[in-house]
């Protein structure tokens, strides 16, 4: 018998798979979603600069370290369980961030929807492996792509819209609150449709695994959000020395228990396949663009004075792009194959380097040409959406399939980290320029700046993902639980 419970008609299987892939649009979407309503939360909770980077950052520095193990809980428990329990969650966590009278009663409420949007999240990417035959893994991972194209359009869209149209007088709180129809709808159609897959064979899960990993990244990105506010005082720094220490503690462990038979939450077997490390470093470069989306915002409600819903509208073109591209990939793979990855951050370098120098080039205080700073979005989010699933494919692929929960985690938290590290480094930086200053010219200059910034971290990603494929892969060197299938 196969490890995993796959279902065995077609039809099924893709209506299994449309129902796990609302648990990978609801996380991004509420991601995208925030950036526009930032202002107005500021305004009316009284926020700092450094609660606005922890709205957005909190909520992906805990997803980023729970995905791993919300993906172990799907092979474990089975996917469509832990799928509808992490949406149940999830909308109760939006309900606590509707209804938030405070700046840090909408942290604590970020963090809970990371915490239970890691548990359905990983369960559409961990069933590509799972129910999906290998020729039609492609056109799944490009609609697993798509889906955060899709997000990313409503996303911006529909937060303006919301705030804009102040439903019951909810103002920003209805971006929060529109999850809990969302979610009621699904669990009543979806429960009927949805069948279990699971591994067999699957361990327990590893507490102590999880809580160093926790515990070392909120030590490397606590101090990076608040340390600039608060002038950096020692414990910042005590912080940042400490991360070492931490990573060096969590391998052993790990490694500890996987000698023993254990079930690691990072199996470092599985961790040493040839070309995953490098893989993986490329995604985390490929996601620093995750700072744009809020200080894109924040330029244009700040320094151009622009309301929530004509900000989010601006953000179609990139949204279209990203939508865009990974439905073209399985297409222009036959042409290119994994040099896509590559080819889409060059896009996106283009698009973000492009996007500096037209508004370098714009008078202060005015809006850069609509033309051309639409055609420089779409490039940015069809680099954006090309690239994703070439990669996604390049890491998951490198493992077995009974690895799939594991490193759909992985690579999914990766990403959720590369985007916690973007807003809290580039944004930093960001803010770092702006210091005391919101006159539109200091905000256009800070934007400039942090643009070019990720503009080289995607050009750099770039280069390492050229490298990556153009290194041999040699299959009689990779153990046989790493065998491609």
């Amino acid at each position: 018998m196969s490890a995993h419970s796959i279902p065995q008609a077609e039809p099924r299987r893709w209506a299994m798979f449309v129902i796990l892939l609302v648990g990978a649009f609801l996380p991004p979407l509420d991601f995208f979603i925030v950036n526009v309503a930032l202002p107005a939360i500021q305004n009316e909770l009284g926020a700092s600069s450094s609660a606005d980077q922890l709205v957005i950052s909190s909520y992906a520095a805990v997803y980023a370290v729970t995905l791993i193990t919300g993906g172990r809980l799907g092979d474990i428990y089975g996917r469509g369980k832990m799928f509808f329990l992490g949406l149940i969650g999830f909308a109760a966590a939006s309900l606590l961030c509707g209804l938030a009278w405070s700046p840090w009663v909408l942290i604590t409420g970020r963090m809970l929807q990371g915490a239970t949007a890691a548990i359905m999240a990983p369960q559409a990417l961990a069933s590509v492996q799972a129910i999906f035959p290998e020729a039609e893994r492609p056109l799944a991972l490009s609609i697993y792509g798509a889906v955060f194209g899709l997000a990313s359009v409503i996303g911006q869209v529909l937060g303006g819209i919301l705030i804009s149209a102040d439903l019951f007088h909810l103002g920003w709180r209805a971006i929060f609150l529109v999850n809990l129809p969302v979610a009621l709808l699904v669990i009543l159609f979806g429960l009927p449709l949805l069948k279990e897959t699971r591994v067999q064979s699957a361990q327990r899960l590893d507490p102590v695994g999880m809580l160093l990993a926790t515990a070392t990244l909120c030590t490397l990105i606590v101090p990076l959000i608040e340390g600039r506010e608060a002038g950096w005082p020692w414990w910042t720094w005590l912080l940042f020395l400490t991360v070492p220490l931490l990573v060096s503690l969590l391998w052993r462990y790990e490694r500890r228990l996987s000698q023993k038979g254990g079930s690691p939450l990072l199996n470092p077997n599985v961790l040493r396949a040839p070309g995953l490390g490098q893989g993986l470093v490329i995604i985390l470069l490929f996601y620093s663009i995750g700072a744009f989306f809020l200080l894109f915002s924040v330029y244009l409600q700040g320094a151009l004075h622009f309301n929530a819903l004509s900000a989010g509208t601006l953000f179609l073109p990139f949204g279209i792009g990203f939508l865009i591209g990974p439905l073209l990939t399985p297409y222009l793979r036959r042409f290119v194959g994994n040099y896509l990855s590559a080819i889409g951050m060059g896009c996106e370098t283009v698009g973000l380097a492009g996007l500096a120098w037209l508004i370098a080039t714009t008078l202060t205080g005015r809006p850069p040409a609509m033309l051309p700073l639409a055609v420089l979005l779409f490039v940015t989010g069809l680099g954006q959406g090309l690239a994703m699933p070439t990669l996604v494919r390049m890491v998951t692929g490198r493992v077995a399939p009974q690895f799939s929960g594991m490193i759909a985690g992985v690579t999914s938290s990766v990403l959720q980290i590369s985007t916690a590290l973007s807003v809290a480094v580039i944004g930093g930086i960001f803010y770092s320029m702006l210091g005391n200053g919101d006159s539109g010219a200091v905000i256009t200059h800070a934007f400039i700046v942090a643009l070019l910034v990720m503009a080289v971290c995607l050009a750099t990603g770039a280069g390492l993902s050229i490298r990556l494929i153009r290194r041999s892969f040699d299959r009689s060197t990779v153990p046989a639980s790493f065998s491609l299938k």
